[in-house]
């Protein structure tokens, strides 16, 4: 039987019907991802003509079976984040490289590491559709970074067991503004009952949205920390970003300078909505922020934040330290 040619095509789907899990697949041939995220790219693919009148549906086996004829890039490093923190910029800075693929928050990838599939099958999947995102469509690729979903801190653990040495960071922010954010307009883990069983999840009541939000956000914080302490995760404020990415994330990311200055185009746009001028929100949002939602987060979500911040700043410190030790010895 003749081996299916999947070049230029990517998974855009994939779920499960009456126990057969399926792969839906669109063409998007050489265009590259610098969409905000996976499903805006998928929207301008599917308007396509070619794609409105061909569609391509496989069995979960085709991802191992593709990956065998034709291994991608393997995953470099993975952005995880609090949400509403600028991981979205970090990942529209990197997608400006045309040597670097970003994937940002793949529908696809989120509903394999929270499936329901036996160990060896799900790893040997995810491998499969990394690979698939790996592959150098345009020929010049060397690089590919995957974005997750904020509410993957919980999976966090089964992705490392297929990437356990690759490189990852945890983006956050000042709890009281992601809050306000979410207030405004909810993420789908901040709306009760739209995600399903999460690791946000802590099994007891909760009276209003404030308290809902400000619970949910100090769970994913925790996370965050918890990983990130014992998991080698760098942690990164929302604070130290345009900036860092041309100093210690630069070396993160292995971006020369070069790199960095075609990088920071992206700054002067909105991450999440490329047509608008960005604007800092900070201090809107603070003040924003209700007598209520204040209190929920303070006592919800601060300490997890200040953890965060105190693991953040020793490892800077220790980085300090090991830079001026390094410059003593010459």
């Amino acid at each position: 039987m003749a081996r299916m040619n999947f070049d230029g095509w990517l998974p855009i789907r994939i779920w499960n019907e009456a126990g057969h899990w399926q792969v839906d697949w669109c063409w998007f041939g050489d265009a590259p991802l610098r969409q905000p995220f996976f499903r805006d790219a998928v929207d301008d693919a599917l308007r396509l003509p070619f794609n409105q009148a061909l569609r391509r549906q496989t069995p979960l086996s085709a991802l191992t079976d593709w990956q065998a004829h034709s291994p991608g890039l393997a995953p470099g490093p993975f952005i995880l984040h609090a949400s509403r923190c600028g991981s979205t910029l970090v990942s529209q800075m990197l997608a400006r490289l045309d040597d670097h693929i970003v994937v940002s928050e793949p529908p696809p990838l989120d509903a394999l590491l929270r499936s329901d599939l036996p160990a060896p099958e799900r790893r040997a999947a995810i491998a499969g559709l990394l690979s698939a995102y790996g592959q150098r469509r345009r020929g010049g690729e060397q690089r590919l970074v995957i974005k997750l979903d904020a509410w993957n801190i919980g999976e966090w653990p089964l992705l490392r067991e297929c990437h356990g040495q690759t490189p990852w960071l945890f983006v956050y922010r000042d709890p009281l503004e992601i809050a306000v954010s979410h207030m405004r307009r909810p993420g789908m883990h901040m709306v009760a009952g739209m995600l399903g069983d999460c690791v946000l999840d802590d099994g007891l009541p909760f009276e209003g949205r404030e308290d809902f939000i400000a619970r949910r956000l100090g769970r994913l914080l925790e996370a965050g920390w918890v990983h990130c302490r014992d998991g080698g995760g760098l942690a990164v404020n929302y604070s130290e970003l345009p900036e860092a990415m041309s100093g210690h994330l630069a070396t993160f990311f292995g971006l020369n300078a070069e790199q960095c200055l075609r990088a920071s185009a992206a700054t002067v746009q909105h991450a999440k909505q490329p047509a608008q001028v960005f604007v800092a929100d900070s201090e809107d949002k603070r003040r924003e922020a209700s007598a209520l939602l204040q209190a929920r987060v303070e006592h919800y979500a601060r300490a997890p934040y200040r953890a965060l911040e105190a693991l953040r700043l020793n490892t800077a410190c220790a980085e300090v330290r090991t830079a001026s030790s390094g410059r003593s010895s010459l």
